[in-house]
């Protein structure tokens, strides 16, 4: 597997991550960033779910179509919400049958109008349960998870002081149950990155902790990363916001973030590229011309 093998010999990667879409209009602007991401050759793919698992089956048709149709190294989201391990058991054994060759596992959101993560009877209430799961019976997937450099939204009650020591634990725990890699939760502050991997190794997280980018393109997107993530965000970046060409801004600013994450050893990018190659493509070509990947 050629990302992962990237990985392991320390050669940073670049991927995308691509939600299935719901009106043909977003099939179509998919489809056009997809013929562009094969142009630009990125290291791999990944592909979200729905909130509540609501395009599972897109999401499992569009990885295959990735893979065998498009020679792109796409990984799959699983999450344990709404699925028994039936469920799961059948997915899994479609992205195998399909030589999918990555899982990104998950516990997952709420469906639209929940607020409450509520696991099936029959399936799993923590993505660790999930990834123990892949590993013990679907051996051939490399296993990504998420990590949240700030601290997952519900791992703070009420008045407490964020910090990600608690989400920490929980990452070490996927390791142990198998996870091979992880990619951050979206974060605008690099300081943010580099203290959450300081205090990750020092607890023995040794696995490849991947940065996830989005590059800013309009001023709303600020109070949204917010209100979904509990994210912070830099004085410079809400500048940004307020500037006449938010996307160019908001471009020079990803710019420079992924620069020093880079020089700060990274172990690569994952773009947040909400279904467009445009700035993700340019970040790309930059950062090839400035041979930093």
């Amino acid at each position: 597997m050629i990302f992962f093998d990237k990985l392991q010999s320390h050669t940073p990667t670049v991927s995308f991550e691509f939600f299935p879409p719901k009106t043909p209009e977003g099939w179509a602007k998919l489809y056009a960033t997809i013929a562009e991401t094969v142009r630009l050759n990125v290291d791999f793919v990944s592909v979200t779910y729905g909130a509540g698992g609501s395009t599972r089956e897109n999401t499992v048709d569009l990885v295959a179509s990735l893979q065998n149709n498009l020679a792109i190294h796409a990984m799959a989201h699983l999450t344990c919400i709404g699925h028994s391990q039936v469920d799961l058991s059948k997915i899994l054994d479609k992205l195998a049958a399909k030589q999918v060759p990555a899982i990104m596992a998950l516990r997952g959101d709420p469906p639209q109008g929940e607020t409450a993560f509520k696991a099936h009877p029959y399936g799993f209430a923590h993505a660790s349960d999930l990834i123990g799961f892949i590993k013990d019976g679907w051996p051939q997937f490399k296993i990504g998870c998420a990590a949240y450099p700030e601290g997952h939204p519900e791992s703070f009650a009420a008045g407490e002081a964020k910090t990600p020591d608690r989400d920490i634990l929980y990452l070490k725990l996927k390791q142990e149950r198998g996870a091979d890699f992880a990619v951050t939760q979206l974060f605008f502050d690099n300081a943010v990155y580099y203290a959450f991997v300081e205090k990750a190794r020092a607890a023995g997280v040794t696995i490849p902790l991947l940065p996830g980018i989005m590059p800013l393109t309009s001023a709303k997107q600020i109070e949204r990363f917010i209100a979904l993530s509990g994210c912070s965000i830099p004085e410079t970046l809400r500048q940004a916001a307020r500037a006449a060409n938010v996307e160019e801004t908001g471009f020079q600013f990803a710019l420079n973030q992924c620069r020093d994450l880079l020089a700060h050893g990274a172990p690569g990018l994952h773009l947040y590229t909400l279904n467009q190659s445009a700035l993700s493509g340019r970040l790309l070509a930059t950062l090839r011309a400035e041979k930093c990947v």
